[in-house]
């Protein structure tokens, strides 16, 4: 006869809910297995542990959820002190605990929904919340739809809460910061460092708010490194995680050093004999944006960056609101005009970056690259903007390489006046293709297969915009969507010519 059995499991707990529930039977069954000899003392403490945790057993998904955090640690210190840390019993108990959270997770969907307990938990708990359903999110366990409202999810507890998921951040692991920035623009300061080894660049948000408009950057920050931490894709500048370290009271992003520099950089230095090709990469990585309900909304040379492949991938996405915020007192803001549709500049139009937008921005990439500067450069930003209203566009551009025939037709419509008369990124994509002489890789073509939104995604368009999307966009409008990544920028009028203020909207 074994000695020193556990306790049977109150009946109770039948009717409760533990998120660890296989670990929770190996380990139990560890115990009843266990022969503590002399040392019984060291027995009993297992045991009392081993109880905490069974204590953490709750009636409803959402608690069990966060209480998971405090269980699975509880449990693995006992699996430690046990010695069974390799056992492979314990890596299957562990891949069914996922599975079964994930399932909890789905269930609280609908808990959600009736009586929003999430936002009633502890800050503490929530936090734990946060990192659950953060880490289901990355092992991919969620259907596709399921996926979407646990991203939606995590980016409202973390504006609720002011909060993000543990695994964003890298603790102590920046080194070798170099002291004064690299270079900077209208979102902030760059700084290179180094994580593992591996030259990064730090982004360090400019700070010239208080109050609640500091608090409201702070959040939009927040949003966007939850969207973009979620982003993969070729094409797509990768983000490491954020750095709280380096600068006291500043969140820095992190992501990889680019050594090659911008698009513009490397054309300047190694000619113009591969534009087409990389203009091509550009488009799918903002076709990749699109398809994830994602608007660039500063796309222009000096936000595209070389990889170390020679290829191109997009970067400051959604950045844009934190250039705005710097310019109330740096005045910045003009250096986008020239590649702003006119529906943006435009005093008497609402303010709504939108993909039609994206692709007008990829009308003057598509300029730049081939002259090495942006459209009416050689005039204020105030009178390029006039221009653009009132229809003007630049001549075709006599620079060598010449530009071809069909791509200069391809221009012309995607910097097209009217946002209804210009094609979606997956024409351009396509129109690119044909000029890169390259055909779509087969990795690309995976990802913009299992990207690509349902026909009733919505892009976050709202009535209040009174703004009329293209008809390739607007048919999109499920109602249980209307939480996607992209972000909106709205103003009453202009803030070329104004100075209106804007404000972020959630796409609701």
């Amino acid at each position: 006869m074994r000695p020193h059995l556990l306790p049977a499991a109150p009946q109770t707990l039948e009717e409760k809910i533990i998120a660890y529930e296989s670990l929770l039977a190996f380990v139990g069954g560890a115990l009843n297995t266990y022969t503590p000899g002399q040392n019984l003392h060291h027995f009993a403490q297992l045991r009392m542990d081993f109880n905490e945790c069974l204590s953490l057993a709750c009636y409803d998904a959402v608690t069990a959820i966060a209480q998971s955090v405090q269980v699975r640690k509880g449990l693995l210190e006992i699996v430690s002190k046990l010695s069974l840390t390799n056992d492979p019993n314990l890596r299957a108990a562990l891949r069914s605990d996922s599975e079964r959270i994930a399932s909890l997770l789905v269930t609280s969907f609908q808990a959600e929904n009736d009586r929003n307990p999430i936002l009633n938990l502890s800050s503490d708990l929530a936090q734990c919340f946060l990192d659950v359903v953060q880490e289901t999110l990355e092992k991919r366990l969620l259907q596709d739809a399921e996926h979407r409202r646990a991203r939606r999810m995590v980016r409202r507890i973390s504006e609720a809460f002011e909060s993000l998921p543990s695994s964003l951040f890298i603790p102590n692991a920046v080194r070798t910061r170099e002291i004064h920035p690299t270079c900077g623009g209208g979102f902030g300061d760059i700084y290179r460092a180094t994580v593992d080894g591996k030259p990064v660049a730090l982004k360090r948000m400019r700070q010239f708010l208080q109050g609640s408009d500091l608090r409201r950057i702070h959040l939009k920050f927040c949003r966007e490194a939850l969207i973009w931490k979620d982003l993969k894709h070729p094409h797509i500048l990768p983000l490491i995680g954020i750095d709280r370290d380096s600068f006291p009271d500043f969140l820095c992003m992190v992501s990889p050093w680019m050594e090659h520099g911008t698009v513009i950089d490397y054309l300047k230095k190694h000619g113009h004999d591969i534009v087409d090709k990389l203009l091509h990469e550009i488009a799918q990585g903002l076709e990749y944006l699109h398809s994830r309900a994602i608007v660039h909304g500063d796309l222009k040379g000096a936000n595209i960056l070389i990889q170390e492949d020679w290829t191109a991938c997009l970067a400051d996405f959604g950045l844009s609101e934190f250039s705005d915020a710097s310019t109330s007192m740096s005045s910045n803001r003009g250096g986008s005009v020239y590649w702003m549709a006119p529906e943006l500049l435009d005093p008497h139009s609402s303010f709504a970056r939108t993909p039609a937008t994206d692709v007008y921005a990829f009308g003057c990439v598509c300029f730049e690259l081939y002259t090495g500067r942006a459209p009416f450069a050689n005039v204020l930003d105030v009178i390029a903007a006039t221009k653009i209203i009132a229809g003007e566009r630049p001549l075709r551009p006599s620079s060598s390489p010449a530009m071809s025939d069909l791509l200069w037709v391809h221009v012309t419509l995607y910097w097209g006046q009217s946002s209804i008369s210009r094609p979606t990124t997956r024409q351009v994509v396509e129109n690119m293709s044909g000029h890169a002489s390259l055909p779509l890789s087969p990795r690309l073509a995976d990802a913009r297969e299992t990207s690509l939104p349902s026909p009733n995604t919505t892009y976050g368009i709202t009535p209040a915009h009174d703004q009329p999307l293209p008809p390739q966009f607007a048919a999109r409008q499920d109602p249980d969507d209307r939480q996607q990544e992209m972000y909106i920028v709205e103003q009453q009028s202009s803030p070329l010519f104004d100075g209106g203020k804007q404000k972020a909207s959630k796409g609701q």
